[in-house]
């Protein structure tokens, strides 16, 4: 097996990469810098310009799998120009993907695989999502994803299997959501946001590299929630990082308002309540190795000393 990537420098992209390293799968991944393609055997770079179209035909050459996960960060002030680029960068790629699986003929290529978002779910304190829930949230949200998802869709008319994986909070010290979470606990201002009791559906990155590799190698179709099976209030989830480094909660409630004011409407992100399933996946046979934000925060801060808490640089197109 050979498996391409999109968006393979990425904050998730790494962690796939990385795994199907360990197990011996070859990736060849897309990239919209030259300077960045290498020609190892194992880990082979090719150009693409989805915001134009291109893309270099030989990416699929040997490939049985595409792992699909580009697209620009969501988590910048959504002014109009932004919103744009958020909903063109996804529809583009999925299109330039479709076009040259069509130009190269690749008949080998058995499953397209796409990163997706909870974020398609309305914001609800009582519901319970499961993957056939036919509601989509109003707004911004709800529409990048339902357009992503249908773009996918269309890849299905090449003769693959097509999955969608649709992501939670990401927890991973090395970008995303948790390093900017961790910022304030760690220096001692850290609080709940609005009212705290917004569920929030996350996901260890280490099981999130695996569920993707898993759907990959057991060449499953469908949509899937990409999310631990324990979903946690925001409260919840902030008491727990404080735990682990080791400090203290005294400030309050951070307001909602204040959050609009800062943010504008990108504050959806902070302040939506999703809970949501992940039995499905887990029917298939996945076993999640951290259920449950203790277990999943201790492993990503044991032995962690406050001054090696600060977050790192991630990749322009890393998912949040």
């Amino acid at each position: 097996m050979r498996v391409l990537i999109t968006g393979a420098t990425g904050l998730v992209g790494q962690e796939i990469t990385s795994l199907l390293q360990e197990k011996g799968i070859p990736v060849n991944y897309l990239t919209t810098s030259k300077e960045k393609i290498t020609k190892d055997n194992d880990y082979k770079g090719f150009y693409w310009n989805p915001s134009k179209g291109k893309i270099d035909l030989d990416c699929f050459e040997g490939v049985q799998a595409i792992i699909n996960l580009a697209g620009t960060t969501i988590a910048k002030r959504w002014t109009p120009a932004h919103k744009k680029k958020v909903l063109s960068s996804r529809i583009k790629s999925i299109s330039t993907l479709k076009k040259g699986l069509e130009e190269f003929g690749a008949s080998d290529v058995e499953c397209f695989v796409s990163a997706s978002a909870i974020g398609i779910y309305p914001d609800s304190p009582s519901n319970f999502y499961e993957e056939d829930t036919n509601q989509v949230a109003n707004g911004f949200l709800g529409e990048v994803v339902e357009k992503w998802e249908a773009g996918t869709d269309t890849l299905s008319e090449l003769d693959m299997k097509v999955a969608k994986i649709r992501i939670g909070v990401v927890l991973s010290r090395e970008g995303g959501a948790l390093p900017k979470m961790a910022m304030p606990i760690k220096n001692f201002v850290g609080a709940p946001i609005g009212h705290g009791n917004q569920w929030q559906s996350w996901i260890h990155i280490k099981d999130l590299a695996q569920m993707f590799v898993f759907i990959v190698e057991n060449n499953l179709s469908g949509v899937y929630n990409g999310v631990a099976p324990n979903p946690v209030t925001n409260t919840k989830l902030t008491k727990e990082l404080a735990r682990v480094m080791d400090r203290p909660l005294w400030m309050p409630n951070v307001p909602a308002f204040v959050l609009k004011a800062l943010l504008g409407k990108m504050s959806q992100l902070l302040l939506a309540s999703q809970r949501v399933s992940s039995k499905k996946i887990e029917n298939e046979g996945f076993t999640f190795q951290f259920a449950n934000i203790c277990t999943a925060l201790e492993n990503l801060y044991h032995n962690a000393h406050a001054n090696e808490m600060a977050p790192m640089e991630t990749a322009e197109n890393e998912l949040v």
